[in-house]
């Protein structure tokens, strides 16, 4: 069962495998960039930082962990946050790729996607013409045909080097039926309560951005979780800071970052993660709700403390 909070967790997706590099010349690249980024997110109030790495040449995603550990040390002590290492990367990696910093860096939290999906980038072509590396257009173009793959072995081998490391899940869920593929790993033993669902809305090939989709996800969580689950939005574009609002309001945690948008309001882009970090607590707080420090969300999610990780 979830510890009881009236408190909110707000989660900060610094930078990842969503967005390319030259969209916007504010998403954090290199190591220092990303410290930077990331310390600024939680200055700025975020108990959690969900972090990807990129090849600071080329900015390509990588899960290379020599990357991650010219960074990981430097956010670890300069902040309290939660470090939560993504197991994602990219849809063109291995699953062995994928897995490869959260294995060796034990985090107190990683990234864990609920399930294979079509993971349409491709729109994105009809906004953006200009690209800085090569690679970038052939990226979104290539997500026409593309697969995210997550099938029930993958997400088991992750399952199962988080268990006997100590690391709980930020559990991805992009659909319904991600909800019910982690109801059968509960049932297995695998997927540990309580669990922390991150509901992401908004992305081609997933659950829509509309309130009624963030209803139906809540029901049905509820339905299959009851009281050992603690919730969480992503609304991904344009989708990100309504559909927290509203989710909040229903006692939701909220997830903001420059991975999930690169917006800060219609039409402009947002200086920072710190800039939606703050714009999201300021909601919050215009709500009466209060945020959690990083102590508070270790308590709600039952995490094993900072000074348990390899970094």
């Amino acid at each position: 069962m979830v510890k009881k909070s009236s408190k909110v967790i707000i989660t900060c997706a610094v930078t990842g495998s969503i967005h390319t590099p030259s969209m916007s010349a504010h998403l954090p690249v290199t190591p220092g960039e990303i410290s930077e980024a990331a310390i600024a997110a939680a200055e700025a109030g975020a108990a959690i930082l969900h972090l990807h790495a990129r090849d600071p040449e080329t900015g390509k995603p990588s899960q290379d962990p020599s990357v991650y550990e010219q960074f990981l040390p430097r956010i670890k002590q300069s902040t309290n946050a939660v470090v939560n290492i993504t197991t994602g990367g990219s849809p063109h990696m291995t699953i062995e790729e994928r897995m490869l910093p959260a294995t060796v860096f034990k985090p107190e939290v990683a990234s864990l996607n609920m399930g294979s999906m079509n993971f349409g980038l491709y729109p994105m072509l009809n906004r953006f013409s200009e690209f800085k590396h090569d690679w970038e257009k052939a990226h979104l173009e290539n997500s026409r045909d593309g697969v995210f793959k997550n099938t029930f072995k993958d997400i088991e081998t992750i399952l199962n080097i988080g268990n006997e490391n100590g690391t709980r899940f930020e559990f991805e869920c992009y659909d319904i039926s991600h909800l019910y593929n982690l109801a059968h790993f509960v049932d297995r033993g695998l997927a540990k309560t309580p669990l922390f669902i991150q509901s992401v809305f908004g992305l081609l090939g997933g659950i829509g951005g509309h309130p009624e989709d963030l209803m139906h996800m809540k029901r049905t969580a509820d339905r299959l979780f009851g009281e050992d689950y603690c919730w969480s939005i992503l609304g991904a574009g344009k989708n990100q800071m309504s559909l927290a609002s509203i989710g909040a309001a229903q006692g939701a945690n909220v997830r903001v970052g420059l991975e999930d948008s690169l917006w800060i309001s219609p039409g402009k882009l947002a200086t920072s993660n710190a800039e939606q970090v703050t714009k999201i607590r300021q909601i919050l707080e215009g709500l009466s709700l209060e945020i959690a420090s990083p102590e508070e969300a270790r308590e709600i999610l039952s995490l094993k403390g900072g000074d348990n990780v390899s970094f």
